[in-house]
């Protein structure tokens, strides 16, 4: 149930992008041939007036087809008739539509949720970002020079600078401060010993929160780690460091237990997952009026699409590896997972609306990049041909969708086979 949820939200957001094209072209006295919903071969189709609407029977993507598109036309309705402003603004209405539909439904959400501010509260002591001085209260304005502009923004700019120390500029009290900020680096394959604590740093981070497992194991909730080996710790990040040099070696654990100690032999297990940056901080959640609510999810879709270009560009230099790209697959399983994993009927709704205005901001600012067969190159083409004073021949135009179109199907069978890689590993 919950993929074919998945399915419909995902065609959703085609059917979104193409009324977008299909609307401004039907204003601008355009001739629509035909209004499709997926790719090759048509399953069926209705015809209303002069344009045909169809389904195809591979659930990815979809098109408008218009009279003189990819070919030149007489009719004086064709879109290669049009001028380049009209013609641009039909190709440049699929991503808007979007982006503007992802706006509203963000609106919506934080309407009835409230939203996050990129102000600091709950620091943890022992955490990164105590040491550093960023206390409760600290509105964070830069991360190593970048605006911020949501809070979801310092995990991906510490992710995107490797966890490397950088300045933190904060706003306290009236005043501009700089605090020099190092993550903790959590290794993509770390050892752990098979207990969930009760904090990531400070008090409670060496207590025994949840054992993570069905069978009984060596912990308990409620033991605290003492000691490993001839060690002694005090909180989970000194735990955590241990495991680094310590590696798969068994290890005699100390622990505290209804008042007494105890030891058990444990061997560290490895897990893999990806690299992440412990920064040890919350932030503060909010509640506005009109206004406020408008402003704080344009700044949350602004801090999306913005974030899409860092993305592509960290693929390009290398700090992201292509193997964390995922395809329409990866996308299906995680609306899933939402929809699945939510407590409530409420909790699905506004987690499925949540991930369909992300997912709409990524394919409204990716359809904008100016790579063959996507809306971006066709609108660099029609500023070619506006700087040229003349159109570029159908036939070299219609090359370059097709090598395009080549790429992106390439790069969706990688994807693919990424997203169907980590479902047989777990994620």
């Amino acid at each position: 149930m919950s993929i074919l949820v998945a399915v419909i939200a995902l065609s959703l957001l085609i059917i979104i992008h193409e009324l977008g094209h299909f609307i401004v072209a039907k204003l601008s006295d355009i001739k629509v041939l035909e209004f499709s919903l997926f790719m090759g071969p048509k399953l069926f189709s209705v015809k209303r007036g002069e344009t045909e609407y169809s389904l195809r029977a591979i659930p990815l993507g979809g098109f408008v087809k218009m009279e003189g598109e990819e070919e030149a036309s007489d009719d004086e309705r064709a879109f290669n008739r049009k001028p380049i402003l009209t013609r641009a603004a039909v190709i440049a209405a699929g991503p808007i539509m979007n982006l503007i539909a992802a706006l509203v439904t963000i609106i919506i959400i934080l309407s009835f949720t409230g939203y996050y501010v990129p102000r600091v509260q709950g620091v943890k002591p022992g955490s990164p970002a105590y040491s550093a001085g960023i206390r409760d209260g600290d509105m964070i304005l830069t991360y190593g020079g970048k605006r911020i502009l949501h809070p979801s923004d310092i995990f991906l700019f510490a992710y995107g600078t490797k966890g490397a120390p950088v300045d933190v500029k904060v706003l306290r009290d009236g005043k501009t401060e700089i605090f020099r900020l190092e993550p903790e680096i959590i290794p993509e394959n770390r050892y752990i010993l098979g207990f969930v604590p009760k904090a990531d740093y400070g008090p409670g981070s060496n207590v025994v929160a949840d054992t993570g497992r069905e069978q009984e194991g060596p912990f308990k909730p409620g033991d605290e780690i003492r000691m490993l080996n001839d060690t002694r710790v005090s909180e989970g990040r000194e735990i955590r460091e241990y495991l680094k040099t310590n590696g798969g070696k068994p290890i005699k654990v100390t622990v505290l237990r209804d008042g007494q100690e105890m030891v058990i032999d444990i061997t560290p297990q490895v897990t893999r997952g990806e690299e992440s940056y412990g920064l040890g901080f919350g932030y503060a959640s909010e509640r506005g009026g009109f206004f406020s609510i408008i402003k704080n999810s344009v700044y949350y879709a602004l801090s999306i699409a913005r974030n899409v270009y860092y993305s592509i560009t960290w693929l390009i230099t290398g700090r992201i590896s292509l193997s964390q790209l995922s395809g329409p697959v990866g996308i299906v399983t995680t609306i899933g997972d939402v929809v699945e994993q939510s407590p409530t009927f409420v909790d699905k709704i506004q987690g499925l609306l949540s991930f369909m205005a992300f997912i709409g901001i990524n394919l409204g600012m990716v359809n904008l990049i100016p790579i063959p067969a996507l809306d971006g190159s066709k609108l660099l083409l029609l500023a070619v041909e506006g700087i040229r004073r003349k159109a570029i021949p159908p036939e070299k135009e219609a090359f370059i969708s097709l090598v395009g179109f080549v790429l992106l199907i390439m790069l969706m069978i990688f994807t693919t086979y990424n997203d169907i890689l980590r479902t047989v590993r777990g994620g």
